[in-house]
């Protein structure tokens, strides 16, 4: 039987839901499902430009584990590019560092510091806003 998967660590959630080719004569070439936890390897590794070791600690798994979800990552964003793929973000097997919340009006996504007592989106102070934590 195999072990249990712990959740991965993800300091933020994506900035977009998800990415299509442009100028397709069809459209339904299929869909790529990346992973919070892959998009975060990706944006650790070849955004923040840190190693894999340190990434592994921020996101809380061993660095074995780690290089497994980048080259997964990889795979998956080649994959969409090379056979022109929609890509989509989907939750996977996280967790988030903090509480975010995404307001159901502008669709900002925001966290609240501890010290304040806000009860609206920072942007444009709509109350109708989600936790995006609830996916667990």
């Amino acid at each position: 039987m195999p072990r249990r998967r712990r959740l991965r660590r993800v300091v933020s959630p994506p900035g977009f839901k998800g990415y299509r080719p442009y100028g397709l004569a069809h459209r339904n070439q299929g869909v790529v499902e990346l992973f919070y936890e892959e998009y975060e390897s990706i944006k650790l590794t070849d955004y923040d430009s840190m190693t894999h070791l340190e990434a592994s600690e921020v996101m809380g798994v061993s660095r074995a584990t780690f290089a497994r979800i980048y080259a997964k990552a990889r795979q998956k964003i080649a994959l969409a590019l090379v056979e022109s793929k929609e890509i989509k973000t989907v939750f996977g097997h996280a967790f988030f560092d903090n509480d975010w919340y995404q307001c159901q009006d502008c669709q900002t996504r925001f966290t609240i510091p501890e010290k304040l007592k806000q009860t609206a989106c920072p942007l444009c102070h709509s109350t109708n806003f989600k936790h995006l934590n609830d996916h667990l």
